[in-house]
């Protein structure tokens, strides 16, 4: 029996029972969105990279696959993700899969795009379970409604994945990251300024280190305007390998900062409009990305009202990231509330993808 024939066969039996099943590939994720429940649907055993054509900058890989292995694959033809989804280990242990289930990107998404972008085509087992694909391997064949891009950031309640086709990318000829000291207001400023200029913009994070600002900018780019870009704007200029960790760090959330061991706090993210001003949150200073447009805060999580009431007050919403210790589950829910319309149609799709309720229940939407 195939990996896949073993799936579809134990989809087919919880549906029959209505059983639900906890869809789960390398695990690095399990503490995003509301608590899995369920019987553990592991997707590990559908592994592997099924096509890659490094001059079509197009990849087929099975939703198993680490992630550290198609990365690894890209970057020998000088190619990657450029949305770089965030690992969470350091290690990439988790998979594809995951990846797209979550749809998390890291630094530089304000200005590549997010992972649904980069999404061609997906082979998904429903609730039914049968096998179908959507979508396929270039971006001309999207005709109607583009599920294959829905399954990003729909947290495996629409089904399993069993491949992914993936847009990817040349690695950058340039990059070049530069420091400037400068309080958050400033920050967000200069942000809003350089993103109106022709600059090779690729990634941003702003916060404080013993009380002091700081801008870490990060250009990408033909090397020409790497270059000019450096000696209009100035700052201090960053060694790049030292500055490449950092910005892995980042990306993974494995800096000092990201962490909630104190039991206390919480980690909130707040996704809001790039020209959003400084939000009115008390306690420790917020770390910025995406240039203005993600911002994560640490807070309890029963301040729950007041962040996202704060949020919304700036056009955007707030997200409950993560909660301190190990098996913590918070009252509080994880994401923010839908619109009533919006809420609809996230219940109707998954009623069409899953009629019986058996995939990852009530992860991303309370169950009713």
């Amino acid at each position: 029996m195939t990996e896949l024939h073993h799936i579809v066969e134990r989809v087919r039996a919880a549906a029959a029972d209505a059983t639900p099943l906890c869809i789960r590939g390398g695990g690095t994720k399990d503490f995003y969105g509301e608590a899995p429940q369920g019987e553990l649907l592991d997707t590990t055993a559908l592994a592997g990279i099924t096509s890659y054509e490094p001059s079509e900058l197009v990849v087929t890989v099975r939703a198993g696959t680490p992630l550290a292995e198609l990365e690894a694959a890209l970057a020998e033809q000088g190619q990657c993700l450029p949305f770089e989804p965030p690992r969470f280990d350091g290690n990439g242990n988790g998979t594809v899969g995951g990846m797209v289930a979550a749809g998390l990107s890291g630094p530089a998404r304000a200005s590549v795009g997010a992972v649904r972008d980069y999404v061609l085509g997906a082979t998904l087992i429903n609730g039914r379970a049968e096998v179908v694909t959507f979508g396929g391997q270039v971006m001309k064949n999207v005709a109607g409604y583009d599920v294959s891009r829905v399954l990003a950031g729909s947290l495996g309640t629409l089904g399993v994945i069993a491949e992914v086709s993936l847009k990817v990318l040349p690695v950058a000829p340039a990059e070049a990251t530069l420091a400037f000291a400068c309080n958050q207001a400033d920050a967000l400023r200069l942000l809003n300024e350089w993103g109106g200029r022709p600059l090779p913009l690729n990634a941003s994070c702003w916060a404080e280190d013993a009380g002091v600002g700081m801008l870490h900018l990060r250009l990408r780019g033909a090397v020409a305007a790497v270059e000019a870009a450096c000696a209009h704007l100035g700052g201090k200029r960053h060694d790049n390998t030292r500055a490449a960790a950092d910005w892995l760090s980042l990306r993974d959330q494995q800096r000092a900062w990201f962490s909630t061991s104190d039991g206390i706090d919480a980690l909130w993210r707040l996704s809001v409009p790039q020209t959003a001003p400084v939000l009115a949150l008390d306690g420790v200073a917020p770390l910025i990305e995406w240039h203005g447009g993600q911002r994560w805060y640490k807070a309890p999580a029963d301040q729950s009202a007041r962040i996202r009431d704060i949020a919304r007050a700036a056009g955007g919403h707030a997200t409950l990231f993560r909660v301190p210790g190990a098996n913590a589950r918070s009252q509080v829910p994880r994401f923010d509330a839908l619109s009533a319309p919006i809420e609809r149609i996230h219940r109707a799709l998954m009623r069409e993808f899953d009629p019986q309720g058996i995939f990852n229940r009530g992860r991303l939407l309370a169950a009713t």
